[in-house]
């Protein structure tokens, strides 16, 4: 009989790799790579993300509350939510280091990647699509890119593109849930196929033009390589879906878009992502709420731009609470259908901007609520006003309730403290 050794303490690194013949792999997360019978943690883990983000921010004296931790006095615009107060965190006196320049950091949202990027640097990806790479292949979309009024979008891709956003209601409503028909399946899956031979032709001769380049191209060709083998996973993966039925919903397709009412179309978008998360369509979706025509909403006659450069006007202010607190209210009834449908414990949904003082162009003191998610809630978490926290800690414990070992994201130096799971 052969002699058996415990090792009662050794453990095996996390990032151990098996290496030979000139290939390194990593390994999984296994039993050994915790202490010999350690007590492992059963966690319940979030499983969807929503982000929104307002283009031009969200008056912080009526955004951020009096007192922190659990027994802050709610403000004006928390109000018509307090109902779910034990489901979301206000969080204060935090922002993205070294992101700065007004409305050009709103392609930072999401990235937190520093902001100073001229023509030889570029966009870092974003955390929808990182956690879409990681997690979006269960799904028939492995994330939605959304936009209220335009195709511009916070989703950039692994080597810095932006993700261009699907900006009609009716477009993303006929995209989710109305079947095609099979003459157009199958055109589909032949584009498909088609895309993916010219894929590797072109990857063919890109690598041989990778010999011949200086180091400088060399790392452009490579990120360019990257975009390339994620576009032709996601081909694969929609032609697996090509023929299969698209849920049935009982909701209707949107009638008609008030395009002088930003906050009507807001609801419609979110009222169809409510629809796409409840039918598992897809868990990863980031919207983008840029329109500017909200003379519709009664008691506003102005843009929402002006609005929200208002230098302190009270008329403007007036009007601008009126339109902000239309969104806010928007997102509370999101969560309350999730919530309803039993979905909000599982789908972290924050609210956010780039901008924490729109009429000033200042990106410090950026607003944020996070709701859902499988978090402890119903608190306040106020940071320090002048030396701002950094929020891509925010976005590191969103990766790790997702399940992601992600040893940091962006600038993030730890966990956002106080943020804790239940």
């Amino acid at each position: 009989m052969k002699n058996v050794h415990f090792n009662f303490g050794a453990s095996l690194s996390r990032r151990a790799m098996l290496r030979g013949a000139g290939i390194t792999l990593g390994l999984p997360l296994l039993e050994a790579m915790t202490p010999a019978f350690a007590a492992v943690k059963e966690s319940k883990q979030a499983k969807r993300f929503v982000g929104v983000s307002m283009a031009l921010g969200l008056h912080n004296p009526n955004l951020v509350p009096e007192g922190a931790g659990r027994d802050y006095k709610p403000s004006r615009y928390l109000q018509s939510i307090q109902d779910l107060r034990n489901d979301f965190t206000v969080v204060s006196g935090s922002s993205h280091p070294g992101v700065s320049g007004g409305h050009t950091a709103e392609g930072s949202i999401y990235s937190a990647c520093p902001n100073a990027r001229g023509a030889t640097s570029r966009n870092t990806i974003s955390l929808d699509q990182l956690m879409a790479k990681q997690l979006g292949h269960a799904t028939r979309f492995p994330s939605l890119v959304l936009n209220t009024n335009s195709q511009t979008s916070p989703s950039y891709t692994e080597n810095g593109s932006m993700i261009p956003a699907e900006n009609s209601a009716m477009r993303l409503f006929t995209r989710l849930f109305v079947n095609d028909t099979p003459a157009e399946q199958e055109r589909q899956a032949e584009l498909i196929r088609s895309g993916r031979s010219v894929m590797d032709v072109v990857g063919a001769e890109a690598k041989t033009l990778q010999r011949e380049l200086g180091a400088g191209d060399r790392d452009k060709l490579d990120a360019w390589f990257t975009s390339v083998r994620d576009l032709e996973k996601r081909l694969a993966a929609n032609e697996a879906w090509t023929h299969r039925p698209k849920p049935k919903v009982a909701m209707k397709p949107p009638a008609k878009i008030p395009r002088d009412n930003e906050v009507a179309v807001d609801g419609i978008f979110l009222d169809i992502v409510h629809m796409a998360l409840a039918t598992d369509s897809t868990r990863f979706v980031t919207l983008h709420i840029t329109g500017n025509n909200v003379q519709g909403i009664e008691g506003v006659d102005e843009s929402y731009h002006n609005l929200s450069h208002h230098g302190m006007d009270e008329e403007k202010l007036a009007q601008l609470a009126i339109v902000e607190q239309g969104v806010i209210n928007q997102w509370g009834s999101f969560l309350r259908k999730l919530k309803g449908d039993q979905l909000l414990n599982d789908t972290m949904v924050l609210l956010t901007s780039n901008l924490g003082n729109a009429s000033a162009h200042d990106n410090k003191n950026m607003p944020v609520l996070l709701a859902g998610g499988g978090f402890k809630h119903g608190q306040h978490l106020a940071f320090d006003q002048k030396d701002n926290y950094p929020l891509p800690n925010l976005y590191l414990s969103a990766l790790h309730r997702l399940g992601l070992q992600d040893e940091s994201f962006a600038t993030s130096t730890a966990g956002m403290t106080g943020l804790e799971a239940v």
